[in-house]
């Protein structure tokens, strides 16, 4: 089968509804007084949505600008907004903040952490009015948020994300869904208990690389699918998690009890509330940052729900700074066959000790051709294998019998490049679009407790595999370890 035309297509109609946007802010237009009623308001752009025939899905950047502009004309009278609040206001929660408030009819609230620097940061940035606290229950207290955004460290994201369900906010939580894969199972359940709207923030998961490298996939541009790989490299301290120590960092500046949770009771030590990522009582590794992405990715291209077989090695190489985890891991996985995609196989690895600039990508093999793929382009080849069909097998044989040669045809080309226009504003914003058209109409999403359960699994495993030596068995459809 030839490639598609180089260039996006899409026929998928627009999620986007939301409050009109003022050109010299780009902010949205909102009366603070207005006294519509919040239940209202929602119940009302529901409805506003459905006769409009408005779906999610996604769409080609200029697709997207031209539903921005119609959305803000359709709801120009809408006067209230999605209030939201922020728990974890660390590096990752407050970029999560800023691209939320990009999406038009959203605003922030209130901010929740354990170190009072961060707090004050967020009432510098967004208004001396914030409410802001170390106790994230006092958040889920109040009757004026609608949803919450959990940006803390992986050993707090079930029992946030539980206790915001059940106090009937809706929650955008942070990747993995889980500290371990145990606890998935208690997410999944509140959710479905909740009826709320739950998003795992894998967000290059929404990206038109990974979009159109599911169309390809399913077109059968690279034909059978029969191995897959992906990396994520980076080179330097940040990207290794040598994040800065605040100098106003102390005792009394820190909710220490708070920030261990369940974790083991320590003495206060800055080095594991600002590394976290560094210490397996509090993070999940490279696998549990990293490879979860790729899962994502991944399972959302090949309708997947995930490997049988799991197994992982690694070490310690570079970065050795009191961590506890490996700055390079590898993984190999075993998928079954499904309905959706035949059996294949995939190997993921993540190098912090990375001598080039550091990159990012995952690359589909298939009986044609393969597909490399990244949030914002996907690179098609396709093989090119001699057979007894191709134009010199046929000009042989025609040779032979004396029949006049067919017409030669166009051929498509050998490697074809798509790549995002520009003004396309990111996977991130697109997944939280995504994530605000749920809470405000109960549409599903992208990716729920479900998929995000069957991404963090394979990726935790790695983590058991690792320092358990053993091969891990996961069973995708039941959700849990054999």
């Amino acid at each position: 089968m030839p490639p598609p035309p180089i260039g996006w297509q899409s026929t998928a109609t627009s999620h986007i509804l939301l409050s009109p946007i003022d050109p010299a802010t780009s902010r949205p237009m909102i009366d603070p007084e207005a006294p519509q009623s919040r239940r209202k308001f929602l119940g009302g752009l529901a409805a506003g949505a459905i006769a409009a025939g408005v779906t999610p899905s996604f769409l080609s950047a200029s697709d997207r600008r031209v539903r921005y502009e119609l959305a803000a004309r359709e709801y120009k009278s809408i006067q209230d907004v999605v209030q939201i609040a922020v728990i974890g206001a660390g590096g990752m929660g407050m970029a999560d903040v800023s691209t939320a408030l990009q999406v038009p009819g959203v605003r922030l609230v209130a901010a929740a952490d354990c170190f009072d620097g961060r707090l004050e940061a967020v009432r510098e940035r967004h208004g001396r009015d914030i409410f802001v606290t170390r106790d994230y229950r006092e958040i889920l207290a109040r009757d004026d948020i609608d949803a919450v955004i959990c940006g803390t460290p992986d050993h707090w994201h079930q029992q946030i994300s539980i206790d915001a369900l059940s106090a009937g906010k809706s929650v955008y939580c942070e990747k993995p869904m889980v500290h371990t894969i145990a606890q998935g199972a208690g997410v999944v359940r509140a959710q479905e208990e909740s009826g709320k709207t739950f998003q795992v923030g894998s967000q290059g998961m929404a990206s038109l690389g990974n979009e159109k490298a599911k169309e390809l996939l399913e077109e059968g541009a690279i034909g059978q699918l029969n191995y897959a790989e992906g990396f994520w490299a980076r080179n330097d301290p940040i990207g290794a998690w040598q994040y800065a120590i605040p100098e106003d960092a102390s005792e009394q500046t820190v909710a220490w009890d708070m920030f261990l949770g369940n974790a083991p009771r320590l003495p206060y030590d800055p080095l594991r509330i600002f590394r976290w990522r560094n210490y397996r009582d509090y993070g999940t590794g490279v696998s549990g940052d990293l490879f979860v992405h790729l899962f994502s990715s991944l399972h959302f291209i090949t309708s997947s729900h995930g490997p049988r077989k799991v197994m992982a090695q690694g070490g310690l190489r570079y970065w050795k700074d009191g961590r506890e985890v490996p700055d390079i891991l590898l993984g190999m996985f075993d998928y079954p066959e499904t309905d959706a995609h035949p059996p294949f196989n995939l190997s993921l690895r993540v190098n912090f000790v990375e001598g080039t600039s550091g990159t990012t990508f995952l690359r589909l093999v298939g009986s044609e051709g393969a597909m490399d793929v990244t949030w914002t382009d996907v690179v098609l080849r396709r093989n090119k294998a001699v057979s007894p069909t191709d134009i010199f097998s046929q000009m042989k044989s025609d040779e032979m019998d004396g029949r006049v040669e067919a017409r030669k045809e166009m051929l498509p080309p050998a490697e074809s490049l798509y790549t995002v226009e520009n003004g396309y504003m990111g996977a991130h914003f697109d997944h939280f679009m995504n994530f605000f058209q749920g809470v405000r109409d109960g549409t599903p999403v992208a990716e729920d407790a479900v998929f995000g359960l069957r991404a963090a699994a394979p990726a935790l495993a790695c983590n058991d595999s690792y320092f358990d030596e053993k091969v891990v068995t996961w069973d995708p459809e039941r959700m849990e370890v054999l």
